[in-house]
């Protein structure tokens, strides 16, 4: 396996998991090529994936959280109807994929099932990134079976550190036996109906934490999921994480040590690309969002997360809680919107925070259209959730 100049494997973060290959530190645009040729083309195209959430509202308080610099917005879930007609939006423009993860707590929503049930009858592919908290038995057996994935957000491998960091304090540890109580029954249904869905667990890194990435990658491991992923920290431009960039390389051997417990059950995988860029993006131009659109559980359109806070109102498409989806699609808003952020008057690399969930789409889309790495289509064997960017 070939190895880059920090000794770490170019190619741990493409496994083969279940049926095919899992990428998480890279995009599948080349399986959506014509979507990609209507783009370059000029024409208005719909997102190939959108990510959103059901509710603002959240029990954790984690401290490596971007939706608490997205504030203010209404915390009130999506009503079922809303969230239902949405899909049904979806379907008609052609989204194929739905995860929810966004700004809040998903599975806090009455629309939770219901959405996650109507998204797989209409075939469109739907997961969801959770704490795992309200992820109890029941939900479980609801949605489990029309998922393609489910991600459980894990802050550290150890009780008392893992409370810390994603709740109130140390002795809150029960937070962490709830959790594990739950992705456990997860594993456990998905192996005794012999179901599809991949699941894993995440670590969202930052230097303070680094003792808890081999603990974290040992807690994968027991808990017998797919893969456990350690990624980077997004902040905003004005750094109000205070995180340090600088300090993520002298983490790598740890987390090269860690990508070395994997066995043939579950994968251990860093982010590298993200990790190795810290917090700087090599484009100016915002193409991505054309492709992979987010939603607040406010019900707010907006390009990209980071865009979420009233600050950036001027970037704001509309509300489908108050207007359907479709029709803001439609909008003249809409395509101004886009138009202006991937135009020369906008610089994502000032003008926006770091490393956006569409970061690997836009750094692929801006080397495509300058020619310094054309994307082609894909005839090959199609990637485990390859309608999730």
């Amino acid at each position: 396996m070939d190895k880059n100049e920090y000794g770490l494997s170019s190619e741990i973060s493409s496994v083969d998991t279940n049926h095919g290959k899992l990428i998480l530190d890279s995009h599948k645009l080349s399986y959506h090529y014509d979507r990609v040729e209507a783009w370059e083309n000029g024409e208005q195209i719909s997102p190939v994936s959108v990510d959103m959430a059901l509710s603002r509202a959240c029990g954790a308080m984690c401290s490596f959280c971007y939706a608490m610099i997205q504030e203010p917005q209404e915390r009130a879930s999506i009503k079922t109807k809303d969230a239902l007609n949405l899909l049904d939006d979806f379907a008609e423009i052609g989204i194929k994929s739905v995860s929810l993860v966004s700004d809040g707590e998903s599975t806090l929503s009455k629309a939770y099932v219901p959405f996650v049930q109507h998204a797989s009858k209409l075939g469109i592919n739907v997961a969801n990134a959770t704490n795992g908290w309200e992820f109890e038995n029941e939900k479980v057996d609801q949605v489990l079976p029309h998922m393609t994935w489910i991600r459980f957000t894990v802050g550290a491998g150890t009780p008392s550190s893992y409370a810390k960091i994603m709740y109130k304090g140390e002795k809150h540890t029960e937070v962490f036996d709830r959790a594990m109580k739950n992705i456990r029954y997860a594993v456990e249904v998905k192996e005794k109906l012999k179901l599809d869905v991949t699941i894993g667990i995440q670590m969202v890194l930052t230097p303070e934490f680094k003792n808890e990435i081999l603990p974290f990658a040992k807690l994968a491991v027991d808990l017998g999921v797919d893969y456990g992923v350690i990624k980077h920290c997004s902040d905003d431009e004005m750094g109000t994480l205070g995180i340090d960039y600088s300090k993520y390389e002298e983490m790598y051997p740890i987390i090269e040590k860690a990508e070395e417990m994997s066995n043939d059950k579950t994968k251990i995988i860093a982010k590298w690309k993200k990790i190795k860029d810290k917090g700087v993006s090599s484009y100016k131009r915002l193409y991505g969002p054309q492709f992979l659109l987010q939603l607040s559980g406010s019900g707010l359109v907006a390009p990209a997360g980071q865009f979420f806070n009233a600050r950036y109102s001027k970037l704001h498409m509309g509300n489908f809680t108050e207007e359907r989806f479709i029709d803001i699609f439609k909008s003249s808003r809409y395509k101004r919107i886009m138009d202006y952020i991937a135009s020369p008057s906008f610089d994502a690399q000032t003008m926006m925070g770091t490393l956006p969930i569409t970061h690997y789409v836009n750094e692929a889309l801006n080397n495509h259209i300058t020619d310094k790495k054309r994307i082609k289509p894909s005839n090959g064997t199609k990637p485990l959730h390859v309608n999730f960017l």
